[in-house]
């Protein structure tokens, strides 16, 4: 008998599948072949097959109701056990303030005269001009008084945990602690490991009944030891690499690294620990992608460090530019104002928000763990996929003034060399934004588009076309997007003047427009062959639109392609990206209109410089097309491919190869092929009937990382209007198809 149980307590030990153990539950763990899982009385050890043949330790514990992270270790394949860490406590931070609708929609509803409570709770979480952390705030925005400082709230992590709890959930597995209390927030603490990746991701999981709260918070582990040769190592904004000894004074609050990619690596002798936030849903949109710094170190003691990421409190506007004085002051009050643009996260009451940070254990040394880490990413850029070609716009980067200021066309701006380090192939601008004479007339905006066509010809090159593209913003309500196949010179006066007609030939710039109508707007869209799509759609000056113009012929006609897409607001609790704003309305349009409506991936952004952190806020799109047209060439295939839903937008970690449509009606067959970098964590297929939006979820739990997919979804194609289809991984990052025309 004692052989016996002997026996079976080794079984318990090495096993994949283990029974319940008192202080963890593990019953609803179920056996993932090469992952082991073993239960004793105070907590739980994973191990985990990872990268390249290396194996992953975790061990958790919980020592009087406070978990703990007794160990963190990386094996290469036949290699002794690397230890990273030690007895490490999860820590969290979160700052709250009030969630404020801004005078920018406030105003237009009361134009609607639709003001009403319910509609100010609604697109009140679409905000983004709010800053709820800028005391008093600006009164530009700001609806009632100023803000006080008793909103702003601070807190850091306590525990009264009971228990742990073991789940699988495909080819991952959690380590759940309850007790977790976090300012206003309360709920779990988790931890998951994923089969066949280096990654430990850990978060809070937890929600607020409070109103009106928007939030921004720290996460990571403490309680890290201090030896003779303990350093941080990052890559700074400018891509050098830098280190930290831990030689310094101890600290009082976490020091914010402006390090590049979003990424510091604890150099642990053999081994290395990453730490970094989810890519991109980490991040909520801002008018720059100025470098915050978003990982932290916090030297606690002499024998002791934390390490984590964070969002600062503030955000920064971009550096100002300008040669003459008058360009100058401009710019840099243009900057200083986007500090007020600073929105945070939504926190509805009652959902369950998520504050990850994600951890990559790995048995080598900080320099070559970073292209492991980085291959996550692509290295922050976007992989060629044959067939296709990146686009991406909607950027106010002043170039002509910029152009008139220096007073040549012949320099490099810096936002050339941003988006050619990002792989991209096509941008459009839209300058007569916040500069140059957009509302006149004529004669001194049709020298200025001179000069904006001539500089954007010059920044054009072999593989990469930039667009003088424009925001127009007149005449149809709210702001609207217009991109034309060729350079055309147009003027917009609102109101048109009496002398002026549609169109005339201008002595210096041969035939023009001058636009002073809805009509005049979509003669001019047909005659030109070009496209026009809401901007920002359902927020900002576009906060009722395109909603209240659905029934008009511009819309209807499929030369208004549909609307923006960026990720703006920002939920933790949304699976999605844009989840119900984009998509939502990506829907409604596609119900509305006698064809599918689509939305375009664009940034909304201003000025930028190679230092910044630009991969992270931008989504873009992939459009099938041979080759980027030259400068001089027809844009038509661009604009047309567009139009015809010829894309698909991405964060940049799951590409689509191909997709379509087999067979009709009850055997339809929705096809389409990906790779992807992070494991998935679901797909969706969508359609409706013109009225009701229905779906099919497909969990993907069950991926390990860096592969290729194909799906073969049936469905009824019988009555449906329109289909589309999206993808999304374990760190939030996404990719979606346009919505298509079943047969």
């Amino acid at each position: 008998m004692r052989f016996d149980r002997m026996a079976w307590m080794v079984m318990l030990c090495v096993g994949a599948a283990v029974a319940q153990a008192q202080g963890c539950n593990v019953q609803d763990w179920r056996p993932i072949a090469g992952v082991s899982v073993t239960a004793s009385r105070s907590g739980v050890e994973i191990v985990w097959p990872g990268e390249h043949g290396q194996q992953n330790r975790a061990r958790f514990a919980l020592r009087d109701g406070q978990p703990v992270v007794e160990e963190l270790a990386a094996q290469k394949a036949g290699g002794a056990w690397i230890v990273l860490g030690k007895n490490l406590q999860p820590d969290f931070q979160v700052t709250t303030g009030r969630r404020r609708i801004s005078t920018t929609e406030l105003d237009i509803l009361k134009h609607l005269k639709n003001d009403t409570p319910e509609a100010e709770e609604e697109y009140k979480w679409n905000v983004f001009w709010d800053a709820p952390l800028e005391i008093p705030g600006h009164d530009s925005h700001l609806v009632g008084p100023g803000r006080t400082p008793d909103e702003v709230k601070r807190a850091t992590v306590s525990y009264n945990a009971s228990a742990c709890r073991v789940e699988s959930d495909g080819d991952r597995v959690s380590v759940i602690f309850n007790g977790l209390a976090l300012g206003i927030f309360s709920g779990d603490l988790e931890f998951t490991a994923y089969k066949g990746s280096n990654l430990l991701r850990q978060e809070a999981v937890a929600k607020t009944d409070a109103k009106d709260v928007a939030y921004i918070y720290k996460a990571g582990l403490k309680g890290f030891a201090i030896g003779e040769n303990t350093k941080l190592e990052w890559r700074d904004d400018a891509q050098m690499w830098q280190q930290y000894a831990f030689g310094g004074d101890v600290n009082e609050q976490p020091v914010d690294l402006e390090a590049r990619n979003r990424l510091e690596i604890l150099d642990a002798g053999a081994g290395s620990l990453a730490i970094f936030p989810p890519p991109h849903k980490f991040f909520f949109a801002r008018e720059n992608e100025v470098n915050l710094g978003y990982v932290y170190y916090r030297k606690d003691s002499d024998s002791s460090f934390s390490l984590g990421v964070m969002q600062p409190e503030h955000g920064t506007g971009y550096a100002p530019w300008g040669v003459s004085d008058e360009v100058w002051n401009r710019r840099v009050h243009v900057a200083r104002s986007q500090i007020y643009n600073y929105a945070l996260y939504n926190a509805p009451p009652g959902t369950l928000q998520h504050m990850p940070v994600y951890y990559y254990l790995s048995a080598e040394g900080a320099r070559p763990t970073q292209p492991q880490v980085m291959a996550y990413t692509h290295d922050d850029a976007y992989k060629p996929v044959p067939g296709f070609k990146t686009v991406t716009g909607h950027f106010h980067l002043d170039f002509n003034e910029m152009i008139r200021d220096r007073g040549t066309s012949d320099f490099m701006p810096t936002w050339v060399p941003v988006f050619r380090g990002l792989g991209i192939n096509i941008v459009y601008l839209g300058d007569f934004h916040d500069d140059s004479d957009l509302a006149d007339p004529g004669p001194r905006r049709f020298a200025e588009q001179k000069l904006y066509f001539e500089g954007v010809r010059k920044m054009s090159d072999k593989n990469f076309l930039v667009i003088p593209a424009e925001e127009v913003n007149v005449y149809l309500g709210g702001h609207w997007y217009l991109m034309l196949p060729k350079p055309v010179y147009f003027s917009h006066a609102t109101p048109r003047p009496g002398n002026q007609t549609f169109e005339e030939n201008d002595p210096a710039y041969g035939h023009v427009y001058h636009l002073g109508s809805v009509e005049d707007v979509e003669n001019f869209i047909n005659r030109e062959q070009g496209i026009l799509w809401v901007a920002h759609p359902r927020t900002k000056s576009s906060a009722m639109y395109p909603d209240q113009y659905k029934d008009r012929d511009f819309f209807l006609s499929d030369r208004f392609i549909g609307g923006s897409w960026e990720s703006l607001p920002v939920d933790q609790s949304q699976q999605r990206l844009c989840e119900v704003r984009c998509f939502g309305l990506n829907d409604d349009m596609s119900n509305w209109a006698p064809k599918p409506k689509f939305m375009l991936a664009e940034g909304d952004t201003y000025m930028k410089v190679p230092s910044d952190e630009t991969y992270p806020m931008l989504a873009i799109n992939y459009l099938k097309l041979d080759k980027v047209p030259a400068y001089n060439e027809s844009w038509s295939p661009v604009v047309e491919g567009i139009r015809s839903g010829n894309f698909f937008g991405t964060t940049g970690e799951i590409l689509f190869h191909k997709w379509g449509i087999e067979g009709a009606g009850a055997k339809s067959v929705y096809t389409a092929s990906i790779e992807y970098t992070f494991p998935l964590e679901f797909a969706e297929l969508v359609w409706s009937d013109g009225a009701k939006v229905d779906r099919k979820i497909i969990r993907l739990t069950d991926t390990e990382p860096f592969g290729a997919k194909t799906f073969r979804i049936p469905f009824d194609a019988t009555g449906k209007k329109w289909v589309r289809f999206d993808v999304w991984d374990a760190a939030g990052n996404g990719a979606w198809l346009q919505p298509m025309t079943p047969k």
